[in-house]
């Protein structure tokens, strides 16, 4: 039937997405970049679709030290089978525009959108396992350090911050998949059948814009104890109650296991105040969520023993810091006046 053959329009896009994914076997998806004292251009590990590439040799001796395992392309399988993968999502995109099926539009979405979510699973795994199977013979070793990249964004190890980032084939799978996503909605729109479908459209547009701004959040991250680090004194965070963030205004974030790490950092003017975009302190009582410190009370006592001496506590109410008071006999202090001591 004519009503269920896709518009010129609709195929010309398919066939464009499916030669982009041809370009895709040729170029980097994704990098890693860090950056150190010690490397001020940096390093790169780039990661194509059949190989790695960048500064391998360089990365491999660091974490030979830290008790990591060595980067080889021949130790991945994905290595050998997603070139095949691409090449059969650029055939499928040109072989729907071709046929002009809706139904056959509408399954290469679904299978489009699960190879995504199993790719970055994949890689996400590849990460925890490479940061968290460490070599216990090391030379160096940090006890309860784990050194897992970021899936996407900053994270700091150690004195290296670590930015993960799609590269040329990684934006044009994301270009990719949101044409495909368009053109979709524009079919489902335009079918006859049901009336409901245009109005569930908008409704799928919207979904997808709240995933992409919620995955944009620059909001507090979680500090995990055992695993996180303290920017300024490089310690493992282990204790949360004393815990503090930065965060920038381009969204990188800092963490810190004491008060005092966090003031004496920002006193270092390493990031401009006009650049901090929010700084939290984690909540001393209930479950010790992270707060902004505008909206903060704050206890300062001797017998608070915080890690690295800055007996400094943080609460969302005033009526949690009078009860901690009885305990931990000691001074309300304002987040100012500590940053101008």
């Amino acid at each position: 039937m004519k009503s269920q053959k896709l518009k010129p329009l609709i195929r010309f896009l398919l066939i464009i997405c499916g030669l982009a994914l041809v370009a895709v076997l040729f170029v980097p998806m994704w990098r890693i970049d860090l950056v150190a004292p010690q490397y001020p251009e940096g390093l790169k590990l780039l990661i194509y679709p059949d190989k790695l590439a960048g500064n391998v040799d360089i990365i491999n001796g660091l974490n030979h030290y830290i008790g990591m395992k060595s980067l080889h392309t021949g130790d991945f399988p994905e290595f050998t089978i997603l070139p095949f993968i691409i090449a059969f999502f650029a055939a499928a995109f040109i072989l729907v525009a071709v046929m002009g099926r809706k139904k056959l539009l509408y399954l290469l979405l679904v299978l489009f959108l699960c190879f995504g979510v199993l790719a970055m699973y994949d890689f996400w795994r590849w990460e925890y396992n490479y940061g968290h199977n460490l070599n216990p013979d090391a030379a160096i070793i940090v006890p309860g350090m784990a050194y897992q990249p970021p899936l996407i964004g900053f994270k700091q190890l150690l004195n290296f911050g670590a930015y993960s980032m799609p590269d040329i084939g990684g934006w044009i799978f994301v270009s990719v998949g949101a044409l495909l996503v368009f053109c979709t909605i524009m079919v489902w729109r335009s079918s006859p059948k049901n009336i409901s479908r245009t109005r569930l459209a908008p409704a799928i547009a919207s979904f997808l814009l709240l995933i992409s701004l919620s995955s944009c959040s620059s909001g507090p991250e979680p500090i995990k104890t055992g695993t996180d680090n303290c920017y300024f004194c490089k310690m493992t965070i282990s204790d949360v109650r004393f815990g503090a963030e930065l965060i920038t205004t381009k969204g990188k974030i800092y963490k810190f296991d004491d008060v005092h790490c966090i003031v004496s950092y920002l006193r270092t003017k390493d990031v401009e105040p006009q650049d901090i975009k929010n700084v939290y302190l984690s909540n001393f009582c209930k479950d010790h969520q992270l707060i902004n410190v505008n909206k903060c009370s704050l206890l300062k006592s001797e017998n608070l023993k915080s890690p690295m001496g800055g007996n400094t506590a943080a609460f969302d109410n005033r009526d949690s810091l009078l009860k901690i008071q009885q305990l931990y006999p000691g001074d309300p202090v304002n987040w100012n006046d500590l940053i101008k001591q």
